[in-house]
């Protein structure tokens, strides 16, 4: 019963995206209406480089048709201590090489795969553990709805599913999914401002039913010198699950754009509640094909 609920819930998936997908093509920018995966856009007529990270707040931005584009973080550290169910506890992890590949499918549409190669935890306090191994895996279409070509505003959905091929314990056994509504506005004196609603169907702990989680972000960016760019951004999960606090960041970075189709990045991720990774430094690279 459990495996024939998780078909059932990856087909309706699939079949709203395609649903999506089919009743907008006719919004498409006219000029590359006509460019798909086995037609590339030209690269006279791509678009600037938009990436999903380094910030949390995804970008409304979509992939050009028939080109590729890989973000990865070289290395994520987090630490967190004083957890709410346990003051005494303390978790350090380490994710090596996780990275989001996308592949540009239509003018307006891309479909990512996000990936956690190697992913080490250690827990110490009360129940001292170590786990090591790969981690979950998500596919995500984003689809834009305005705004990938021009204009002030950009408007995207995307769906997405997340399925459990964890190892050691590094998640659960389920699959779970939601959607990201990411929204960008370019605001006077070259400031950009991006906001995200999130909305996630997640497990319970006791793996009994699902739960909705609500996340909100914010973030906005500016040119610092060159193609040196900051951020500075606010992070909101709530969930409706029983027992569940808030997680609140507040986080900041920098991208460098090195050409056209190569970015660098850093930053730090702070934890404002007690719910939330009181650390999360990273670094990574963005390179489009």
């Amino acid at each position: 019963m459990k495996y024939c609920l998780k078909i059932n819930f990856i087909r309706k998936f699939y079949l709203a995206v395609a649903v999506i997908v089919s009743s907008i093509s006719n919004v498409q920018a006219e000029d590359k209406a006509a460019y798909t995966l086995r037609n590339p856009t030209p690269v006279a007529l791509m678009r600037e480089l938009s990436t999903d990270r380094p910030d949390k707040t995804e970008s409304p931005y979509t992939v050009d048709a028939g080109h590729y584009q890989l973000e990865l973080s070289f290395l994520d550290y987090s630490y967190d201590h004083d957890i709410p169910s346990d003051p005494h506890q303390r978790v350090t992890s380490y994710t090596v090489l996780p990275f989001n590949f996308k592949v540009g499918l239509f003018n307006n549409t891309d479909i990512q795969f996000v990936v956690n190669p190697y992913i080490s935890e250690h827990t110490r306090g009360t129940g001292d553990s170590d786990k090591h191994g790969f981690g979950d895996v998500q596919t995500r279409v984003k689809i834009n709805l305005w705004g990938n070509d021009g204009g002030d505003t950009a408007m995207a959905v995307m769906p997405f599913v997340k399925f459990p091929t964890n190892g050691a314990n590094l998640g659960n056994d389920d699959v779970e999914g939601g959607i990201i509504v990411p929204i960008a506005f370019s605001l006077p004196h070259e400031w950009g401002m991006g906001v995200m609603t999130e909305f996630d169907f997640n497990r319970n702990a006791d793996n009994e039913d699902y739960h909705t989680e609500f996340i909100n972000t914010i973030t906005f960016g500016h040119q610092i010198v060159g193609n040196l760019n900051g951020y500075v951004e606010f992070f909101s999960n709530v969930s409706n699950e029983a027992k569940a606090d808030w997680v609140g960041t507040v986080d900041a970075g920098m991208t460098y754009l090195l050409n056209k189709d190569v970015q660098l990045d850093a930053g730090v991720n702070v934890g404002v509640t007690r719910s939330a990774e009181d650390l999360n430094p990273f670094c990574g690279l963005t390179i489009r094909i």
